[in-house]
C-alpha cells in the first residue's frame, strides 16, 4: 500500500514535511469559494472534514479543492529512510461527475429528502410514545415513573451514540453507518411492540436510542457533502426543521393511535416509519463522504496503474487507533469542563432540550388531567408549536442574508460572536411562550392559551439551536466536531432526566408555578448570549482549545492530549 513508507513517521505529529500546497487554510478554515463565503460553508464543511481522525498537519485541501488532473503533490520526509517521498493526493477533478456536489439537483433533492425523513422519524419515535405512558404502566403493573424510562433511556442513547458514531463515520464513511445502525434500530423497535415485561421494553428502547442517534449525528454532514455553500440554504432549513417537527407531530399521531388501538401501536408505527427510512437510505442513497470516495478512487488507481504513489491523507496518517481514540473520545469532555463557552452554551441548549421533553408530560397534565381531554385531542395542542418551528425555518434565509452582510463588513472574517445575534433576539421567545403556557393553563380557561404558548417556543427553537451550533463551530473550528459532541452529550442526559421529575414538579408547585419556573430559567439563560457577545472574544484569548489564527492553541492542545 502507498502509505507503507511514511507509516513510521505518522506516530509523531511533529514530523517534518515539505509540500507544494499552500497551508493557509489550516489557520483559516473559513476559506472562500468562487461564490464567496457563506455562513453554511464554514459550519458544515469544517465540522465534517476528518479533523478528528487525521493529524493536525494533514492537508485538508485534498477534500475541498478541485484540480485539473485530480491530484495534489505531497512530499513527505520519511522517518524510516530519511528521504523525501513523493506522493499524489487524489482529489476531485473540476466538474467531476463522481463528486456528490455535481450530481443532478433532482437526485440531490431525493437524497436530501431521504435523510431529512430519517431525521424526522427519529425525532418522531422519541415523542410518539408519550401519548400513552399510563397504558404501559397499567399493563406491566409498574409506576408511571418506571414507564417514563422508556422515553428517558431512548434520549440517553442520543447522548451516548454520537461519541462513537461521529468519528466512525469519518473512518468508515456515512453509508455503512446509516445502513447498519438504522437496521439495528428497526430490529430493536420490534420488541417494544410485543414485549411481555417492562424489562424487555426498557432495554430494547435504550438500544434503539443509541442506534437511532447515528443518523441524527451525520445527517447534517450528508447535506454538506451534497450541496455547495450557495445552494445550501433551503436544504439546511428543511433539515433544521425535521428534528423539531417530529416531536410536535409525535404526540398528535400517537394520541389518536393509542385511543383507537392501544399503546402497542405506538411502537408498530415506529417500526413502519423506521423501516421505510432504512430502505430509502440503504438502497437509494449512495456514499457521499468525500474522504471515503477519494480513498476508494485512490485504491482503484493504485490497482490499475500498479503505482503506489496515489494516496489520500488517510493513507498517509496511520497513527495507532488507540491514539485516535484518546483524541476524539477524550476531547469532548475536555471542552465541556474546561471551556466556559462550551459549558454554558451546552447548559443553555440542555435547558431547551429539557423543556421540549417536559412539554410531553406537561401537556397531558394540563389537558388530560386538568380539562379531561383525550390523548388524541391533547395531541392537537402541539400544532401551534409545529407551526412555530416551520415559520422559523422559513426565516432562516433572512438570517443567513444578514450574516452575509456581516461577512462583507468584516472583509470575509467576521468575529464568532456575530453568530449570537439571532440568539440574542430569539432567546426571549422561550420565556414568553412559557409564561403564556403557565398562566393560561387553568382548567376553567380556554384550551387556546396553553396551545398558543407553544408557538413562540417552537419559533425560538431553531434560531437558538442554529446560532449555538454556528457559534461553537466558529469558536472551535479545528475542534468543532468535539464541541458539538459535548453539547449533544450534556443536553441528551438532561433531556432524559427532566422527564422523570416533571410530574412531581407539577404536583408540588401547581401547573402555573411549575411552568413559570421553566419560564424563569429560560429568562435567566437569556443572559448567556449577551455575555458571550460582549466578552466571548476575551474568553477565547485565554483558551487552550479555541480557534486562533496562529494555531498555537490547537497545536498545544493536541500535544497536551497526546502526552496523556
Amino acid at each position: 500500500m502507498a502509505a507503507q513508507t511514511p507509516n513510521s513517521r505518522i506516530n509523531d505529529d511533529t514530523a517534518s514535511e515539505v509540500t507544494r500546497v499552500d497551508f493557509e487554510h489550516r489557520s483559516n478554515p473559513q476559506y472562500q469559494s468562487d461564490a464567496g463565503p457563506t455562513s453554511d460553508h464554514t459550519f458544515d464543511d469544517v465540522v465534517n472534514l476528518p479533523y478528528r481522525t487525521l493529524s493536525q498537519n494533514a492537508n485538508l485541501e485534498e477534500y475541498t479543492q478541485e484540480t485539473l488532473d485530480g491530484q495534489i503533490l505531497r512530499e513527505v520526509k520519511s522517518a524510516a529512510t530519511g528521504r523525501i517521498e513523493r506522493y499524489e493526493l487524489v482529489t476531485w477533478k473540476i466538474d467531476d461527475p463522481e463528486n456528490p456536489k455535481n450530481w443532478s439537483k433532482a437526485y440531490k433533492w431525493w437524497c436530501t429528502m431521504c435523510v431529512a425523513l430519517t431525521c424526522f422519524v427519529v425525532a418522531f419515535n422519541s415523542a410518539v410514545i408519550t401519548a400513552d405512558i399510563e397504558g404501559v404502566a397499567e399493563e406491566f403493573n409498574v409506576s408511571v415513573e418506571v414507564a417514563l424510562l422508556s422515553i428517558s433511556l431512548f434520549v440517553v442513547g442520543f447522548g451516548i451514540g454520537p461519541m462513537a458514531f461521529a468519528p466512525l463515520s469519518e473512518i468508515l464513511g456515512r453509508r455503512l453507518i446509516y445502513g447498519s445502525t438504522l437496521f439495528l434500530a428497526v430490529i430493536f423497535t420490534i420488541p417494544g411492540a410485543v414485549a411481555k415485561n417492562i424489562e424487555t421494553l426498557l432495554v430494547t428502547r435504550a438500544l434503539a436510542g443509541i442506534a437511532f442517534s447515528a443518523p441524527m449525528t451525520i445527517v447534517g454532514g450528508t447535506l454538506a457533502d451534497l450541496w455547495r455553500p450557495e445552494e445550501r440554504g433551503v436544504p439546511m432549513a428543511a433539515f433544521s426543521a425535521a428534528p423539531f417537527i417530529g416531536p410536535s407531530i409525535g404526540p398528535l399521531v400517537g394520541g389518536y393511535l393509542s385511543d383507537a388501538y392501544g399503546w402497542r401501536w405506538l411502537y408498530w408505527i415506529q417500526l413502519i416509519l423506521s423501516f421505510v427510512a432504512w430502505v430509502g437510505i440503504s438502497f437509494t442513497v449512495p456514499e457521499t463522504y468525500t474522504p471515503t470516495l477519494l480513498s476508494q478512487r485512490a485504491k482503484k488507481m493504485r490497482k490499475s496503474t500498479g503505482d503506489d504513489k496515489y494516496v489520500t491523507e488517510e493513507d498517509l496518517d496511520m497513527r495507532p487507533m488507540s491514539q485516535r481514540l484518546r483524541l476524539f473520545l477524550l476531547r469532548p469532555f475536555q471542552l465541556l469542563f474546561q471551556e466556559l463557552i462550551v459549558f454554558f452554551i451546552s447548559v443553555y441548549m440542555s435547558v431547551l432540550y429539557g423543556l421540549l421533553y417536559m412539554f410531553f408530560v406537561a401537556f397531558p397534565i394540563v389537558y388530560q388531567k386538568g380539562k379531561g381531554y383525550t390523548a388524541g385531542t391533547t395531541g392537537l395542542m402541539f400544532i401551534p408549536m409545529a407551526v412555530g418551528v416551520l415559520m422559523s425555518a422559513a426565516c432562516a434565509p433572512m438570517v443567513n442574508k444578514h450574516y452575509l452582510t456581516l461577512v462583507k463588513k468584516h472583509n470575509g472574517k467576521p468575529p464568532a460572536e456575530a453568530r449570537l445575534i439571532p440568539m440574542m433576539i430569539s432567546c426571549w421567545c422561550i420565556p414568553i411562550g412559557m409564561f403564556i403556557f403557565a398562566w393560561t393553563s387553568y382548567s376553567r380557561l380556554s384550551w387556546a392559551g396553553p396551545a398558543l404558548g407553544g408557538f413562540p417556543v417552537g419559533f425560538g427553537f431553531i434560531f437558538l439551536y442554529n446560532s449555538a451550533n454556528n457559534y461553537l463551530v466558529d469558536s472551535y473550528q479545528h475542534q468543532a466536531a468535539s464541541a458539538l459532541a459535548a453539547k449533544t452529550f450534556l443536553r441528551s442526559f438532561w433531556g432524559a432526566a427532566v422527564v422523570l421529575f416533571t410530574t412531581q414538579m407539577y404536583d408540588r408547585l401547581g401547573d402555573q408555578w411549575a411552568s413559570s419556573l421553566l419560564g424563569f430559567i429560560g429568562l435567566a439563560c437569556c443572559a448567556i448570549p449577551f455575555i458571550f457577545y460582549y466578552k466571548g472574544a476575551q474568553i477565547r484569548k485565554h483558551s487552550h482549545y479555541a480557534y486562533s489564527p496562529d494555531e498555537e492553541n490547537s497545536g498545544n492542545a493536541e500535544k497536551e492530549v497526546e502526552a496523556h
